[in-house]
């Protein structure tokens, strides 16, 4: 399939670890000769010492920000606290990424106590709920029908969906383009909301009960001491502030974190037939930059060769990258690479044109 029957990004993954996996490598697909090629060069091997390093620095400064909270006490700047709380609690999201892709560890017990570790009890974020809705995603990368993440919700992005918009919704999707990045200032709380729904939801889910106890443990573990804290150190006012900001910048941070990936690339439906390999590429954005960029994305930025080899660890995926985009080239097949702030161009440009028929109707898009 060309890419140009396919390049619809405002119309209408490689999987995780255990629960989702690419298809077999058959000695003649592409996907085959490219997995080869990356196995021979050793980029899927476990990095034990970039993780302990990782994971060790990372608790130390979460341990840090919340000594400092404490040592300051009743003051206005603990906002910058809170905003350094925010950054150390995405950082310590991307670790929970991480390991629920199992790329830490070869052990899927010692990654999933990890994943739930850093996820629920350190930021309060359901790692079994994330870990379902994430399989999803990198299943069905920008399916319309399928994949989670561009499912009907607070943001269209689909026109179809943007049409049968009604009153608030129908508003909110003409403006969503101007409204977007406040928006993800809600993120964090929508993200927490979600994770105790989903403990509280007895159906439509296979998680087992020890399982969902243990979850539950660790988060409400996590809201209590988060809140137990704050409203200790802080008064009334000074506290509520401060959760405002902490979750508001964090919800930014994780929301523009996330949203370059996939935002305005193409977008398939269910009639549409393409193998792994270029379902994989075809969705996916890369941001360029240096060891910087990678810090401050998680590894995220090089989101193409992500979704062709989820486990691979995080520090193998700038040097996946260089084969991987020869490879594509050598196949015809469309790589896009941009850098950071023309990727959230792209996306507003996107989701402006999806809002485009309610603002108006009178004409076809």
């Amino acid at each position: 399939m060309s890419t140009e029957i396919i390049n619809r990004g405002t119309e209408p993954a490689a999987q995780l670890a255990e629960t989702a996996k690419p298809p077999p490598s058959g000695r003649g697909s592409d996907y085959a000769v490219l997995s080869r090629e990356v196995k021979q060069r050793g980029l899927l091997k476990r990095r034990p010492g970039y993780y302990s390093v990782k994971v060790g620095g990372n608790l130390l400064l979460l341990a840090a920000g919340w000594t400092a909270f404490a040592l300051i006490g009743q003051s206005w700047w603990q906002l910058l606290t809170a905003a350094f709380l925010a950054v150390m609690f995405t950082q310590t999201g991307f670790i929970g990424h991480d390991a629920g892709h199992h790329q830490i560890a070869g052990s899927k017990r010692v990654n999933n106590l990890l994943g739930r570790m850093h996820a629920d009890l350190l930021i309060g974020l359901s790692y079994g709920w994330w870990i379902s809705k994430h399989n999803r995603h990198h299943s069905h990368p920008n399916h319309v029908d399928r994949d989670p993440d561009i499912a009907e919700g607070a943001i269209a992005f689909t026109q179809d969906h943007a049409r049968v918009r009604r009153g608030a919704y129908a508003w909110l999707a003409r403006h969503q383009a101007w409204l977007f990045f406040p928006m993800l200032l809600l993120e964090g709380l929508a993200l927490h909301v979600a994770g105790v729904k989903a403990m509280l939801d007895r159906t439509g889910t296979r998680t087992s009960r020890t399982t969902k106890v243990a979850e539950g443990s660790l988060l409400t573990a996590h809201l209590v001491g988060y809140l137990a804290a704050v409203f200790w150190v802080l008064p009334p006012v000074q506290a509520v502030c401060f959760i405002a900001v902490h979750q508001g910048l964090f919800g930014l941070y994780m929301g523009c974190s996330f949203a370059p990936n996939h935002k305005g690339m193409p977008m398939f439906a269910k009639d549409d037939k393409i193998d792994f390999l270029r379902r994989q590429v075809l969705t996916s954005r890369n941001i360029r930059g240096r060891k910087l960029t990678d810090f401050l994305l998680g590894g995220l930025n090089y989101q193409i060769e992500h979704h062709l080899f989820p486990s691979m660890p995080r520090p193998s995926l700038r040097h996946a990258q260089q084969l991987v985009r020869s490879f594509c080239a050598r196949h015809g097949i469309a790589y896009h690479e941009t850098g950071l702030f023309d990727s959230y161009a792209q996306v507003l440009r996107h989701l402006h044109s999806v809002g485009g028929p309610l603002r108006r109707p009178e004409l076809e898009y």
